[in-house]
């Protein structure tokens, strides 16, 4: 495993330099998933939620969680990003909504948590808008899809199934 970032030689927390690093364009997509019961999902695309249009909140509370990683997440660097869309696309089976997060910027540092922060607020948002219809909702599945640009190269997330039902716990 290579060297921690964020660690310095005595093992404490550090803020990385990135002053000598190169502007690029780097880009990040992060996704997620938000199972539901059918009957929720059916609000959501029929409008009929009864705190409005949740998916324009959640899509506005991702691309606003973007733009504030650094307040939300230590060591991470504000950034000017160029781009922050985040988009949510129903499925039947499982019943339940995909997130994906794309942003951009051309910076000399990664737009990887601020993807992974935009599909995680967007969630949290379907989730305080959808709790009266359905405390029972599950977040999961939140990863880096895939991210270009920076020293480090490209990255692609070896692909995997759609997540099945959620698994119920206790006996």
């Amino acid at each position: 495993m290579s060297k921690l970032t964020h660690l310095d030689d005595s093992g404490r927390a550090r803020m990385v330099d990135v002053g000598a690093k190169d502007a690029t364009q780097r880009t990040a997509v992060a996704e997620g998933f938000v199972a539901m019961t059918a009957e929720t999902l059916a609000l959501v695309i029929s409008g009929g939620a009864t705190k409005g249009d949740v998916l324009a909140a959640a899509r506005i509370a991702g691309i606003m969680a973007a733009k504030k990683t650094s307040e939300l997440i230590p060591l991470c660097h504000p950034l000017a990003l160029s781009k922050a869309a985040v988009e949510f696309a129903p499925s039947e089976t499982p019943p339940g909504l995909h997130i994906r997060a794309e942003v951009s910027v051309t910076g000399p540092t990664g737009v990887e948590m601020e993807a992974l922060t935009a599909v995680s607020v967007a969630a949290l948002t379907l989730y305080d808008m959808l709790k009266a219809a359905d405390r029972g909702m599950e977040i999961g599945g939140i990863r880096l899809v895939k991210k270009s640009g920076g020293r480090s190269g490209d990255y692609v997330a070896p692909s995997r199934p759609s997540p099945g039902p959620p698994q119920k716990s206790g006996g």
